[in-house]
């Protein structure tokens, strides 16, 4: 069947793409794998299943289970979960795997799904290829009392929400919070949880029909959200995606404060706390220079990696690191989190205005970012972006002019024949006048 795994799972159009039929063999398959590299301790295996609000999450949801039933795992059935929320309730029922169904923040036709092992950990890289490998090959069926058994696990969310409110240090009475749900897995826990903290909550794009998902709203459209903090004069809101795994703030002002700017918010919190683990923050190479160089000043270490919020998850477990994330706004808090979690997010960052008695705006003031330009150079050959001696030229020589004062980052797509040519500078108009002759270059040079 070829590669059908991408960085976060598998993605497509619902119905098109992703089948109920692949569903169920992706479920069967990945039961296999996982049973037979000893993932089951020998014992009966269980699994949790969880999806977002898409409708077709629903049908999906069906073959998934059904899929791991037919092949003897016990089901518990967790509903509308955000993706953290799966991860955190496969290790707190002590699930031998978790299955997430959600496109996150794709628009509402796609869906996907995504396979977690125990304790709540996405799979590698390897366990993936295996799976795949796997699909639709001849297998012996448990019949009888050997079939999985599928249950209802009513309690899921509740103790999620308990979780993530046990995990701030401080009430937020007084505060007043606007959440943008994305009309998403978080429409219920995010307000649940902030209003057990105690904050004056205002909650937006949290009526999901099962279309409306990522729809105008969330952390891609953070309009909204602007518009809603100044009419209410909130201290801050937070916007989620349809899975809920990551999150962007807006300040008092309406101002975004992005992921690179809640990471240092957070990194300076846990360095003063003492629970910066190394003095070190993971992220990839999107994340804006500046972000680098307020780390620089403030003592800490930054380890960049490729991008993907898996890229850093496997960086921080490697190397025992505490925080990392993406500017997207995965913000991943290893002390209370497998993955990216936008609800414990935006409680960290709530929690430590309250502490600080500052805004969201002063405590982002620790970094200022870089005008960063962004251009994508379609139809050319995204193969040779890293070996055509001429824009590999351009590159160095580029670099060498913003040496200490910008970056160069050439990035080719992965699934398009597409190149991503990203500059960051003291101005935005030497951002784009570098970024424009960059793409000159790639689109002269390798052009189909």
């Amino acid at each position: 069947m070829g590669r059908i795994f991408g960085t976060d799972g598998v993605r497509g159009l619902a119905n098109r793409d992703l089948t109920a039929e692949l569903a169920v063999d992706l479920a069967v398959a990945a039961a296999h794998v996982l049973g037979e590299r000893g993932a089951f301790a020998d014992s009966r295996p269980t699994a949790v299943v969880a999806r977002d609000t898409r409708v077709s999450g629903q049908f999906l949801e069906a073959a998934v289970v059904a899929g791991l039933a037919s092949a003897g795992v016990d089901v518990h059935r967790l509903g509308v979960v955000p993706t953290p929320g799966c991860a955190f309730l496969t290790e707190h029922l002590a699930a031998d795997m978790g299955v997430m169904i959600s496109a996150s923040h794709n628009p509402m036709p796609d869906n996907g799904i995504k396979f977690l092992g125990r304790g709540g950990h996405k799979l590698d890289d390897l366990i993936e290829r295996q799976i795949e490998d796997r699909l639709e090959e001849p297998w012996a069926r448990p019949t009888g009392a050997d079939v999985g058994r599928v249950g209802e696990s009513h309690a899921g969310l509740g103790e999620y929400v308990r979780h993530l409110v046990a995990s701030s240090p401080t009430r937020l009475d007084g505060l007043t919070i606007v959440l943008d749900c994305a009309n998403g897995a978080a429409h219920e826990v995010g307000p649940q949880t902030f209003e057990a903290l105690g904050a004056d909550v205002v909650t937006i794009n949290a009526s999901p029909d099962g279309t409306n998902i990522n729809l105008n709203c969330g952390s891609t459209h953070l309009e909204g959200l602007q518009a809603a903090v100044l009419r209410h004069g909130a201290d801050a809101g937070f916007a989620f995606d349809g899975d809920a795994d990551r999150c962007l703030a807006v300040d008092a002002d309406g101002s975004v404060v992005d992921g690179d700017q809640i990471l240092a918010v957070l990194a300076v919190a846990e360095q003063e706390a003492g629970t910066l683990r190394d003095d070190t923050v993971v992220v990839t190479q999107m994340s804006n220079l500046g972000f680098v160089q307020a780390m620089d000043r403030a003592g800490l270490r930054t380890v960049q990696t490729a991008v993907g919020d898996r890229y850093v998850l496997e960086a921080m477990r490697a190397g025992g690191f505490s925080l990392g994330g993406e500017q997207s706004g995965h913000v991943i808090l290893a002390a209370h989190a497998t993955t990216g979690d936008g609800v414990l997010t935006a409680v960290q960052l709530s929690a430590r205005m309250k502490q600080t008695g500052r805004s969201i705006a002063d405590l982002a003031a620790v970094m200022t970012r870089l005008p960063q330009v962004l251009v994508n150079v379609p139809d050319v050959d995204r193969s040779r972006s890293d070996s055509d001696p001429v824009v590999q030229g351009a590159v160095t020589a580029a670099s060498a002019a913003l040496a200490g004062r910008g970056r160069v980052l050439l990035r080719p797509s992965g699934t398009e024949p597409l190149v991503r040519v990203m500059v960051e500078a003291p101005s935005a108009v030497e951002a784009q006048e570098v970024a424009d002759q960059l793409a000159g270059v790639v689109r002269t040079q390798l052009a189909l």
